[in-house]
């Protein structure tokens, strides 16, 4: 199938670069199918959807096993009121999965029948707290509860942007479940927004939110307010049908598939900070996507403590970094905004949000598309180093591996620290207190549900 007019003729391949012919790139050989009407356009879209639909497989086998660990408790003594919050939670989870499983129903996850432990044991590459599930709170901020939140954003985007966009093509990379991106468009009227994001989940909801729909989904609060709190339905809805030119795109924003100079603006809400790459290389891939004197909009609280020395920068230095970027140097605004502030939790957080618009003023080459690695990795003929990272990993496995060996039903904390004595990995006295710490840990984490 060809994809919609309104954003066909500004597509290129993720891969290559190419202009795409219909929905497919003649050099690659490669075809992007359509994901209930969205356009897939992964760099390599059949790898992609597998690897989602694994996440899919992976997230209702936790919702099973999280139900039936919550059952498990009432068989044990617990107060009425336990008993209620307990079954509430429970029916919840079910009733979620089945919400989750028709929702997520154009991704494909029949004939799935891995065993939870799998992925569990991939935690690296299916984790319920990254992919499909990563940030879901904000899809409940976005359409449900979240209007003081939705609009301090509005403002302050709309704030800084320049003139008026009538006429603009904007796009908002890492749009999560879109709300600032349809708040946007609704407010200033462009020709085109593009709303992308990686996560199937949030733009398969968005659709359905931005065609009309009150979609049900359950919100499981941090930190309940009262019992009924601890598993809320929550209706989602648009305050009102999107003006024409909101378009969804499922694409990975380290491989943009647009063709160089496509859009006015670019947005990047709360983005920047978490896209896996560094902040100049970010800006690097931003200003190929905007014509000549388009505009960069950047938003959100620039949490980049986390990234590489080198690379984790202050806003002094993301500042000053523009001009090497290609645009013209921008006066940061702050604002304080409640951000993620549920009825239903006591948990909140205060953000102190930063947000700039800066010009193009001077072309500058894209990065190369997916986030950079070493040649050893991009190259299958070339040595893989020994670097002491791995060497380090290597002996922890080794020792997990060993550990959990030693765990047959017979064997006392005091049998596997003799053990461990004999294998020379640690004195018998010194791992009597590392294996019980090892073993509270394993029970503790295998009890853990991760936060929705």
């Amino acid at each position: 199938m060809t994809f919609d007019a309104a954003v066909a003729g500004l597509l290129a391949c993720p891969s290559c670069g190419t202009r795409l012919t219909g929905d497919s790139c003649l050099p690659c050989r490669l075809d992007f199918p359509s994901i209930a009407g969205i356009p897939w356009l992964m760099p390599e879209p059949r790898l992609a959807l597998t690897e989602w639909r694994g996440r899919l497989h992976h997230l209702l086998s936790h919702y099973a096993a999280e139900a039936a660990r919550q059952r498990a408790a009432l068989e044990g003594p617990v107060s009425a009121l336990a008993r209620s919050r307990i079954e509430r939670v429970a029916a919840a989870l079910d009733d979620q999965s089945a919400r989750v499983r028709e929702l997520l129903q154009p991704l494909g996850v029949s004939g799935r029948q891995e065993a939870p432990a799998v992925h569990a044991a991939l935690g690296t590459e299916l984790p319920v707290s990254q992919g499909l599930t990563t940030y879901y709170p904000n899809l409940h901020r976005d359409w449900c509860w979240g209007d003081e939140e939705n609009r301090a954003s509005l403002e302050a985007v709309a704030g800084v942007l320049p003139g008026a966009v009538s006429a603009a093509r904007v796009l908002v990379l890492g749009a999560g479940a879109c709300r600032l991106a349809y708040d946007l468009h609704q407010r200033l009227r462009p020709e085109l927004t593009v709303a992308l994001d990686f996560n199937p989940f949030f733009l398969l909801a968005t659709r359905r939110i931005l065609g009309g729909e009150a979609l049900g989904l359950y919100e499981f609060p941090i930190a309940p307010r009262t019992a009924e709190d601890h598993a809320m339905l929550r209706t989602h809805r648009a305050p009102e049908p999107p003006a024409s030119g909101l378009a969804l795109v499922l694409a990975d924003a380290t491989a943009p598939p647009f063709r160089p100079g496509t859009f006015d603006v670019v947005l990047t809400p709360w983005f920047i900070d978490v896209a896996g790459e560094p902040v100049a290389r970010v800006a690097r891939r931003i200003n190929a996507l905007l014509a000549t004197r388009g505009t960069w909009v950047n938003h959100g609280s620039l949490a980049l403590a986390d990234a590489d020395p080198a690379d984790a920068w202050s806003l002094e230095e993301l500042l000053d970094a523009l001009p090497a970027a290609g645009f013209s140097r921008a006066e940061a605004r702050e604002s304080r905004q409640p951000y993620l502030a549920s009825p239903a939790s006591r948990h909140a957080r205060l953000e102190s949000v930063i947000t700039f618009a800066a010009r193009k003023e001077r072309d500058l080459p894209a990065p190369p598309a997916g986030r950079e690695l070493p040649p050893w990795i991009e190259r299958a003929d070339l040595p893989v180093p020994s670097l002491p990272q791995f060497r380090a990993q290597s002996l922890s496995t080794r020792v997990y591996a060993f550990l959990l060996a030693m765990i047959d039903g017979e064997r006392s904390i005091r049998d596997m620290a003799r053990l461990m004595e004999q294998q020379k990995l640690m004195p018998a006295d010194d791992a009597v207190p590392a294996i019980r710490g090892f073993l509270a840990r394993a029970y503790r984490d295998a009890g853990r549900r991760p936060q929705f």
